[in-house]
């Protein structure tokens, strides 16, 4: 059993119960929204729901567990009602993580939509710079996810990543979550042995693999370049197991936390199924 194998888990009925999810699936670690991911405004995290969410989880035998920001924020945004709400949003998911005891944020960069995508760059880490010194209570890392691309978004290479990173005024803060369908939409080939090598080498002198702290294992839809983002159950997308095989048994990656994001259904049960082919790839 890969102990770092894992999936995204609902909230639903408590942010506890999503541990109850994880472990049931036979999750090594998990993933949750701290809130609705399609709301502005979450509910505030308060100390009695914090209490048994570290408590539950210190009882699960889960290695980790991460948070992913809502989908609405953009801290890409040119200043106005998106940016300003954004910047509260995220700031709010940093202090509920903090008391959460929950130490990775992933989240995507964000979209520069009618500008360029340097002054989207900036607009993030100036977002960040503001973020980070109005919440000290927080001191765990923001995990950058790679995205397929699509549209206006960034971060579809590994420089617009790196160029984050740099900007910033607290650079040791970031680190990159690295999702499988996503760098294949936007060009990365990880479907061959030796394709999956140079992406790495790529990855490493660009962005350092040190920084590369979580990965989510999806199979995408769409084929190499499509630039568009649609996750598929493993082994059955244009990705087939290959990356998933290459990066199971890469010993560089055996304690990075791997989760599923792979489509829901009425039930969660394609998550264990999803596990379970996963597992059955390590050698």
């Amino acid at each position: 059993m890969n102990d770092y194998l894992g999936a995204h888990m609902s909230i639903s009925g408590g942010l506890h119960r999503a541990i109850d999810r994880a472990v049931a699936a036979g999750c090594g670690v998990l993933q949750i929204f701290t809130r609705n991911s399609n709301q502005w405004k979450g509910k505030p995290v308060s100390g009695p729901d914090a209490a048994l969410f570290r408590e539950k989880f210190t009882a699960s035998g889960l290695r980790e567990v991460i948070s992913h920001d809502i989908y609405l924020i953009n801290l890409a945004a040119a200043p106005g009602e998106v940016r300003d709400k954004s910047l509260v949003a995220f700031r709010e998911e940093l202090e509920s993580c903090a008391r959460l005891g929950i130490h990775k944020v992933v989240m995507h960069p964000g979209s520069h939509l009618s500008d360029t995508v340097e002054a989207g760059l900036e607009r993030v880490i100036e977002a960040f710079d503001q973020l980070f010194a109005e919440t000290p209570q927080f001191e765990g890392r923001v995990l950058l996810e790679t995205t397929a691309g699509q549209g206006t978004n960034l971060g579809r290479s590994f420089e617009e990543l790196r160029a984050i990173i740099d900007g910033s005024r607290s650079p040791d803060r970031f680190g990159v979550c690295f999702d499988t369908c996503h760098t294949f939409a936007a060009g990365y080939d990880t479907s061959t042995e030796q394709s999956y090598q140079a992406v790495m080498e790529d990855f490493d002198r660009i962005i350092g693999l040190g920084r590369l702290e979580c990965f989510h294992f999806n199979d995408s839809k769409k084929g190499l370049g499509s630039r568009v983002d649609r996750h598929e159950h493993i082994g059955q997308g244009a990705l087939g197991l290959n990356p998933f095989r290459f990066i199971l048994n890469d010993a560089r990656f055996a304690t990075i936390p791997k989760i599923l994001e792979t489509p829901k259904g009425d039930n969660d049960e394609m998550d264990a199924v999803n596990l379970g082919i996963l597992r059955g790839l390590v050698v």
